[in-house]
């Protein structure tokens, strides 16, 4: 394809990223974003688009793939959401009590040193293997072990003595 058909259908391919980047869940600076990256790199690939029969499913096919990639970058949200759900008819005084724990324990865990917490949270929230741990965070699984379990005993401790303590 030559650089001034590519131009041609630019335009088209442009908003058929867009348009699929924002079906697949993306928000219109989102979409806008990957729409670019979509056209860049079929730029960069526009001397061998011929052998494609529809470029504009190229152009889909990459805005799904960019957006699903964007997704999974994304932070995973609080399970508070649907603890609250469940909640929702219990008796209040106890629900100020959760809410209360729920504040305790996330205080004591953002006090807990980085790599511990980044263990715990991987561990229990992320359902992740000490194998895979250790590979993401560049450390031996002995040492995630460890800081597992440093970081288990160090709640445990704080748990006892709050139970502890004349309310």
């Amino acid at each position: 394809m030559t650089d001034s058909e590519f131009e041609q259908q630019a335009r088209q391919l442009r908003q058929k990223a867009v348009d699929a980047s924002r079906s697949y869940g993306a928000g219109h600076a989102e979409a806008e974003d990957i729409a670019q990256d979509v056209m860049l790199h079929l730029w960069q690939l526009r001397r061998e688009l011929d052998r494609y029969r529809s470029l504009e499913a190229v152009a889909v096919q990459a805005a799904r793939r960019l957006t699903y990639n964007l997704h999974r970058r994304q932070p995973l949200l609080p399970l508070t959401g649907q603890e609250q759900c469940d909640k929702v008819g219990a008796d209040p005084s106890q629900q100020l009590v959760e809410r209360e724990d729920d504040e305790w324990l996330q205080q004591r865990l953002s006090q807990l040193p980085s790599t511990q917490h980044a263990v715990l949270y991987m561990r229990q929230v992320e359902h992740r293997s000490s194998v895979e741990i250790s590979r993401l965070l560049g450390i031996s699984e002995a040492s995630v072990r460890t800081l597992l379990s440093r970081a288990r005993r160090k709640l445990l401790e704080e748990i006892k003595k709050r139970n502890q303590s004349p309310l």
